[in-house]
C-alpha cells in the first residue's frame, strides 16, 4: 500500500464541513500542520451544524464568564454525572469535554474569526438536578455578514427555514423566543428584521434570497468557513467517501470521488471523521433505532446516511448508543425541502398532545429530547404514539406561531392549503368532538382530556406530568398566565390540531472514541490515524443537557483531535 500511487498527499484530511469538521481543520492548521484538506459528500457546506440553531453548551465558557456568571467544572460534572446513565459515557470523556471545551472556545477567539454571545437566559434542561444552572453554559453565534464568504455564499447550507421569517429573514435564537409568544416588542422587532432586510437592496439584486446577516447553525458554520478561507484551507464539495485506505490496522488515507473520478489521498498524520450520523439511512434507522422510525420524520441533513460509521465499522470499530438519536418531535408539511423541528409551540399555555387514543402520554413543557423519550416508553401497538396530535383552539391560534401554521394574523385560515386538510395535517372543528371524529381520534378520551387540562390551568397545577414546575419549562411559557405559565385553558372555538411525528435532528451512536478523539477497535487498544467527532462518535451527552449538547462535543474533540495529530500543548 505504501508503494500505491496517490492522487493527493496532505497532512489531515477531514471528511466532512460542519462545526466539528471546520473545528477540526482549522485547530490543525493553527497547531502548525498548514496542509490540511476538507472534502464535502454534499454540493453545500455545513451538514445539519448549518441547519441547526447553532447553540454551543460550554460550561465555564469565557463569553459567560465575562458577563459575570459563577460556574465551576465540579459543578457541571455533578450535573452531567446526575443526568447521564450510569455506564453508557465513560467517565474520562466527559473530564475531557468540561476541561477541555473552554480551552477550544479559547483558542478559536483568539486565533479567528470564531464569535459567540452567551445566553442569559436558555437554561439547561433539566434544572431540577443539582449542579443544573438557569443560564449562561450556551452560546449561539454572533450575527455574520455572509458577502465576505464571496461567490462561496451561495454554497453556505441555510439554517433551516423555520429559523428565518418568511424563508427569507434571519433571527437569533433569542429573537426566536420573542417572536413565537408575540412577546412584548416583537411587532417593532419584525419591523426592523424586514427593513434591514429590504434596504440591502444592492444584495437582493445580486439574485440572494436570504439576508446578507446570518444567524444560528448558519452563522457558526459561516465563521469558521471564513477562517478556513483566510488560511486557505481548501474544501472541496461534492466529494463523497468511498473507502477508508488502511494498510497493518493503521489508516493511511481516504478514497474519494472528485469529479466522478476516484481520487486516492494520503493524509501523512490522520483522518478526522465528521460526516454526521446515520439518519436518513431508513435501513441503519430499522437495524438500530427503536420502531416507529422514518427518515421523513428527521430534520437531518440528506447526505447523512452513515457513510463514516459504516466505514469504521469495516475495519473494526467499536460503537456505543446505536439505538439513539438526537430524538424532537417533527411536522412535515407537503412540499417543505424538510420537517419542521416541533420544540416551542408544544410549551405554550393553552394546548396539549394526545395519541390516537385522545390521551396525553408527556410533559409537552419539558425539552425536546425527554419529551420523545416518554413518547418511546408509552407506545405500543395498543397506544401508538406517533402521529400524534396537538390540540389547541382559537385564542392559541391567535397569540402564538404553531408550525407552518404561524399565527391567525400572519396566515389566516383561509390561507391554510387545503392539501393540509386531505391529508391530515390540519384539523379544525366548532368542537372538540368533531375534531376528534374528523382525525380518526378517540372523541370521548378527547374531551376527556380537554376537561382536565382546563382544570389543571385554573388550578395551576397538572397533576398527571406535572407540565411547568421546572425553570426549563417556563422558559418557553408566557408570563401572562396565571398561576402557571405553560397552562392555559383549551376552550375557545373553532378548535385546531396538527400533526406531529416522532423525529429528530440527527442521530447520535456512532464510533466509540477515546479523549483525543481516536476510534477504539471492538477489540482493544485504538485504529492509528483515524479520529472521529460529531454525530459519527458516540455521543459525549446523550440526554442533551442543555442547548448545543451536540455542537459543544463536537467542536471539543476536534479541537483534541488536532492536538494530539500536532503535539500542541495548551
Amino acid at each position: 500500500m505504501t508503494d500505491r500511487k496517490w492522487d493527493h498527499q496532505v497532512e489531515v484530511l477531514v471528511v466532512g464541513s460542519g462545526n466539528g469538521a471546520m473545528t477540526a481543520a482549522l485547530s490543525c492548521y493553527e497547531m502548525g500542520l498548514k496542509n490540511v484538506l476538507l472534502v464535502e459528500k454534499s454540493h453545500w457546506v455545513g451538514g445539519t451544524s448549518a441547519t441547526s440553531g447553532g447553540g454551543v453548551w460550554i460550561p465555564n465558557n469565557r463569553y459567560a464568564r465575562a458577563a459575570g456568571a459563577r460556574d465551576s467544572f465540579d459543578e457541571a460534572k455533578k450535573y452531567l454525572l446526575s443526568t447521564t446513565p450510569e455506564g453508557s459515557v465513560p467517565e474520562e470523556l466527559v473530564d475531557a469535554y468540561l476541561v477541555n471545551g473552554p480551552k477550544m472556545v479559547d483558542f478559536l477567539h483568539e486565533r479567528s474569526d470564531v464569535r459567540y454571545e452567551t445566553l442569559e437566559h436558555y437554561p439547561d434542561y433539566y434544572t431540577n438536578v443539582e449542579g443544573s444552572r438557569a443560564g449562561h453554559r450556551s452560546m449561539e453565534p454572533e450575527r455574520f455578514d455572509a458577502s465576505l464568504l464571496g461567490e462561496d455564499v451561495r454554497r453556505l447550507r441555510p439554517s433551516h427555514h423555520m429559523m428565518r421569517l418568511f424563508n427569507k429573514i434571519y433571527f437569533t435564537q433569542v429573537e426566536a423566543a420573542l417572536l413565537a409568544v408575540q412577546g412584548p416588542g416583537w411587532i417593532k422587532l419584525t419591523l426592523k428584521l424586514m427593513l434591514d432586510y429590504y434596504r440591502d437592496i444592492g444584495w437582493l439584486l445580486r439574485g440572494h434570497r436570504t439576508s446578507r446577516k446570518v444567524c444560528t447553525g448558519a452563522a457558526g458554520v459561516a465563521r469558521l468557513w471564513y477562517s478556513l478561507k483566510k488560511r486557505d484551507i481548501p474544501l472541496w464539495t461534492e466529494s463523497p467517501m468511498q473507502r477508508l485506505i488502511e494498510e497493518d490496522g493503521k489508516v493511511l488515507g481516504v478514497e474519494i470521488l472528485k469529479d466522478g473520478q476516484p481520487c486516492r489521498i494520503r493524509a501523512e498524520k490522520g483522518v478526522v471523521l465528521a460526516a454526521g450520523g446515520f439518519e436518513r439511512n431508513q435501513a441503519m434507522r430499522e437495524k438500530y433505532l427503536p420502531a416507529p422510525t422514518s427518515t421523513a420524520w428527521s430534520g437531518g441533513v440528506e447526505s447523512n446516511t452513515g457513510d463514516a460509521i459504516n466505514e469504521g465499522l469495516r475495519l473494526g470499530a467499536a460503537t456505543r448508543l446505536m439505538d439513539g438519536a438526537w430524538w424532537c418531535t417533527t411536522i412535515s408539511v407537503p412540499g417543505e425541502p424538510a420537517p419542521r423541528l416541533s420544540i416551542m409551540e408544544k410549551s405554550f399555555p393553552g394546548s396539549c398532545v394526545v395519541n390516537l387514543n385522545g390521551e396525553r402520554f408527556a410533559n409537552e413543557s419539558q425539552n425536546y429530547m425527554a419529551f420523545q423519550k416518554d413518547l418511546y416508553k408509552a407506545h405500543s401497538e395498543e397506544t401508538p404514539c406517533s402521529p400524534m396530535y396537538q390540540v389547541f383552539d382559537a385564542r392559541f391560534r391567535r397569540d402564538y406561531i404553531v408550525g407552518p401554521m404561524m399565527t391567525a394574523q400572519l396566515k389566516p385560515d383561509w390561507t391554510i392549503p387545503k392539501e393540509w386538510f386531505d391529508t391530515g395535517l390540519v384539523g379544525k372543528a366548532s368542537t372538540i368532538r368533531e375534531l376528534a371524529q374528523q382525525l380518526g381520534i378517540n372523541a370521548e378520551n378527547l374531551e376527556q382530556t380537554i376537561a382536565k387540562m382546563n382544570r389543571y390551568a385554573e388550578t395551576g397545577k397538572d397533576e398527571d406530568f406535572q407540565r411547568g414546575d421546572s425553570a426549563y419549562d417556563r422558559y418557553y411559557g408566557d408570563p401572562r398566565f396565571s398561576p402557571n405559565p405553560c397552562l392555559g385553558a383549551i376552550k375557545e372555538a373553532p378548535y385546531y390540531a396538527i400533526r406531529v411525528d416522532a423525529g429528530d435532528f440527527g442521530t447520535q451512536g456512532g464510533l466509540a472514541t477515546n479523549p483525543h478523539a481516536q476510534v477504539l477497535k471492538e477489540s482493544g487498544g485504538v485504529i492509528e490515524g483515524l479520529y472521529a467527532v460529531g454525530n459519527c462518535s458516540a455521543a459525549v451527552l446523550p440526554t442533551y443537557p442543555g442547548p448545543g449538547s451536540t455542537l459543544g462535543p463536537a467542536m471539543t474533540f476536534a479541537y483534541q483531535a488536532a492536538k494530539h495529530m500536532s503535539g500542541y500543548r495548551d
